[in-house]
């Protein structure tokens, strides 16, 4: 009988426990809990937009970790797009997956992810919680969105597998998310369960060919999805079925299985889904025993005290039997592996990268980000179209955001009009607005605020959201020169009015359409 000693906190077993753990933190420097956890084992670190004030603060903020611990993954979520935490402050510098799947130029989006890795690298970031697999089949989804590719699956697919080849080319793992597949639900799992009721045929026809193509293009990580999918498992969500993250993606493929032998992450373990029903340490315990090798943690929850339980319940499952010493080896040891892979790549970039041009500007660096933006604009009813030569009137009728854009990240066409066209105006219009004064008397009142302007309306996800929808037919009615810019997913535009999809609501996206808005079409 082995008899496994935890007397001390630098043991095999705690460490290991700390190892599997990717917490987060407040502040832009790291916290001395932090460090002194670091120390004891921790193996990675989640970045947050809480986290980056600017790429010189971000890289000291990484080299105070790796001052602890030289081989520490530090991870970020940083899709592009809407979904940024280098460029929060301001809005991202390349389009998100939507707007990438409307270009579905292979090439470009190896590019874009090429390059969004080289800004993540530069800054000591080396492991990042994108791309986005999922195969947006709901078009009501409030999560996903046009952080998909599509709708899909073999553009999505190509997409995915060009995003992984950039990104890992410039030295940061790829983590493909979120396994099986969140796109065919209209639950936001931040909240509450989502459930995806298809049979085995669909999901393999259309939710897993992109991870099958992720893992054909070498992802390094892969992250699991807080959905029950009663096909695969009738009780258990994802990051907590045996069924699916080692019966399916672990499994052989001689055996049905896709043979990823790699590391897998669970979405945040403080979601809804998944905190509500099961609470975070039961559910940290059972992700792992269930095939998870790395547990995030810290978007919402980012303090010593939940590192500590989440470590301790970790520990006492191992001990009490619930929890196989050989499974949580077996998954600290993918996290140093990955770990390694990623100090090795780090040391090989230094030493061979040449240094980037001290007079680099950000807008040649924008270059490709804004080529793309521009390339996946379209707009319907060119014909009509006059470009704007006076500052408008913007009116921003404005959705709650989902919790993985946040609200703090600007979105919208109104700095990118007034850099333009000085003297642009802009007001903001949200649901409580119409539902206070009916439609008639809300849009009534925006015109008489736009005066004699061009009104310019940016809505996002305009068919999700019923008062904005009728808030804009009455508008396009009353001022029939309206251009509408959609920065959400685009369904079918007003009738009537010059239309112009940008597919996400990116900075580039903003300047591609401001552009759009003030040229001859």
């Amino acid at each position: 009988m082995t008899v496994i000693s935890i007397d001390s906190p630098a043991d095999t077993l705690t460490r290991d426990a700390l190892t599997v753990l990717q917490p987060g933190f407040t502040g832009t420097t790291a916290p001395d809990w932090l460090l002194h956890q670091l120390a004891e084992g921790l193996g990675a670190v989640a970045l947050f937009a809480r986290n980056i004030e600017s790429p010189a603060q971000l890289a000291a903020l990484t080299a105070q970790l790796r001052a602890v611990r030289p081989d520490v993954l530090v991870a970020a979520d940083e899709e592009g797009g809407d979904v940024t935490r280098l460029e929060s402050r301001g809005g991202s510098s390349f389009p998100g997956n939507l707007a990438l799947g409307a270009v579905d130029d292979v090439k470009l989006t190896r590019a874009v992810a090429a390059e969004l890795g080289r800004r993540l690298a530069e800054c000591g970031v080396n492991l990042n919680w994108a791309p986005s697999a999922d195969v947006n089949s709901d078009p009501g989804n409030p999560v996903i969105g046009v952080r998909s590719f599509g709708s899909e699956p073999d553009l999505v697919a190509r997409n995915t597998a060009a995003y992984i080849e950039g990104l890992q080319s410039s030295g940061v793992a790829a983590c493909v998310k979120h396994f099986p597949g969140h796109g065919d639900t209209a639950t936001d799992s931040h909240h509450a369960m989502p459930r995806i009721d298809v049979d085995l045929e669909t999901l393999h026809a259309r939710e897993l060919v992109p991870f099958r193509a992720a893992l054909a293009a070498g992802t390094k990580v892969v992250m699991s999805a807080h959905i029950l999918v009663p096909a695969l498992d009738p009780e258990l969500p994802a990051t907590l079925s045996p069924a699916v993250l080692t019966g399916l993606l672990r499994a052989p493929r001689e055996e049905g299985g896709l043979g990823y032998d790699g590391l897998i992450i669970t979405d945040g373990i403080e979601m809804q889904a998944i905190a509500a029903t099961y609470g975070i340490e039961r559910g940290t315990v059972m992700a792992l025993a269930a095939g998870a090798d790395a547990i995030c943690v810290g978007g919402g929850l980012a303090d010593e005290g939940t590192v500590l339980a989440l470590r301790d319940a970790i520990v006492d499952a191992v001990r009490a039997g619930d929890l196989p010493a050989a499974r949580l080896a077996d998954a600290a040891a993918r996290v140093r592996e990955l770990a390694a892979w990623a100090a090795e790549r780090a040391g090989a970039e230094e030493g061979n990268a040449p240094a980037a041009p001290s007079g680099e500007s950000r807008e040649s660096r924008d270059e490709v980000g804004l080529e793309a933006a521009r390339r996946a604009l379209r707009i319907t009813r060119r014909d009509a179209f006059t470009p704007l030569t006076g500052a408008p009137y913007v009116a921003a009728l404005t959705p709650v955001a989902n919790l993985a854009v946040g609200e703090d990240t600007p979105w919208g066409v109104a700095a990118e009009l007034a850099r333009l066209l000085p003297g642009t105006v802009t007001g903001t219009y949200r649901a409580e607005d119409a539902a206070a004064l009916g439609t008639a008397a809300f849009v009534a009142g925006l015109v008489e605020e736009a005066g004699d302007r061009r009104i310019v309306a940016v809505v996002r996800d305009v068919h999700r959201h019923p008062w904005m929808a009728d808030a804009l037919a009455a508008l396009v009615a009353l001022r029939p020169g309206t251009v509408v810019v959609e920065m959400g997913v685009p369904q079918a535009p007003p009738t009537g009015a010059l239309h112009i999809a940008t597919h996400g609501a990116a900075r580039v996206c903003g300047q591609a359409a401001a552009e759009a808005i003030t040229t001859a079409l």
